[in-house]
């Protein structure tokens, strides 16, 4: 992994699925779980999960470990942080933007 940080276009898409942000909800409160361990929560194949939490790695939204024979994930806070920095920024930068009503004119493109 060479990038410190998410790329937003791959965290939203990533996000974007519900059984992906389950499982994020799922890892959060774990040190760390298999695709195994994930399914069995789940109504779904561990295939399945291990093909979700592959998008979610590419992401940079979990990350794996070798635990044995077992590979472990666990999340990444900092790749959903990197993203909500840049969602802040970009609404502050548009409500600096704004013009109050009361001084806006008809601009009709």
């Amino acid at each position: 992994m060479g990038e410190a940080f998410a790329d937003p276009d791959r965290v939203f898409a990533a996000l974007a699925d519900a059984r992906r942000r389950e499982l994020l909800e799922l890892l959060a409160g774990r040190a760390g779980a298999s695709a195994g361990g994930l399914a069995a929560l789940l109504p779904v194949s561990r295939q399945a999960v291990a093909q979700h939490l592959a998008v979610l790695e590419e992401a940079r939204l979990v990350t794996r470990r070798k635990a044995g024979r077992k590979v472990l994930f666990t999340v990444r806070p900092e790749g959903l942080m990197a993203t909500a920095g840049w969602l802040a920024a970009r609404a502050a930068a548009w409500e600096a933007q704004q013009i109050p009503p009361d001084q806006a004119k008809d601009t009709r493109l």
